[in-house]
């Protein structure tokens, strides 16, 4: 095992049967816990389990960075297929920061806590069509041919030409053209309306 634990400190990934695997992540969990606290008393019981000075060494000084504020869980299990002359189940067992597949690379950077809370839904109510605002994909260069992509979601409004009637420009009458409106008025002045 400390061997095995060794190795996978070196390398970050190493790949071995399932059983040796999950005994493995067993074994190396503890002693990365202590790689954590940089004293010559952790420095020594390291490696009293490792029995390598060089993986003592890295232990300490990059991957103790890299796990600093991770509370735990490591390492990684993937399995594998199984192995031709004996049909046994193969896994790699690996780091998880320093696997760039599965992890952003911002190992260091600390997840702020956030709690759960029933709302009114206000995500329930979002618009549906702000989703069709999408802009179009940039240009693919494969081969030296340039292959412009075709917007994923656009919507596509056309323009329908109007036709344009002859407009009959309607003349309002004006007092002057109209003798009969200033009579009227005086009519319903007379009145007293």
């Amino acid at each position: 095992m400390g061997n095995m634990a060794s190795s996978l400190i070196l390398h970050k990934r190493i790949t071995t049967t399932l059983a040796k695997a999950k005994a493995l992540r067993v074994y190396v969990e503890p002693i990365l816990t202590k790689g954590k606290d940089d004293t010559t008393h952790s420095r020594r019981t390291v490696f009293s389990y490792l029995q390598d000075k060089e993986a003592v060494t890295i232990l300490f000084r990059e991957i103790a960075e890299k796990i600093a504020n991770r509370p735990g869980g490591y390492t990684r299990i993937i399995k594998m297929e199984n192995r031709l002359g004996d049909n046994a189940e193969m896994a790699m067992i690996e780091l998880v920061d320093y696997n760039t597949t599965y992890t952003t690379g911002e190992a260091g950077a600390a997840k702020k806590a956030t709690r759960r809370r029933g709302g009114a839904g206000k995500g329930k109510t979002a618009d549906p069509f702000a989703a069709a605002n999408v802009t179009p994909a940039p240009a693919v260069v494969e081969d030296a041919v340039v292959v412009e992509e075709a917007p994923v979601a656009e919507a596509v409004v056309e323009e329908t030409p109007v036709a344009e009637a002859p407009v009959a420009e309607a003349e309002a009458p004006t007092a002057e053209e109209t003798p009969e409106a200033p009579a009227a008025n005086e009519e319903n002045a007379e009145k007293g309306e």
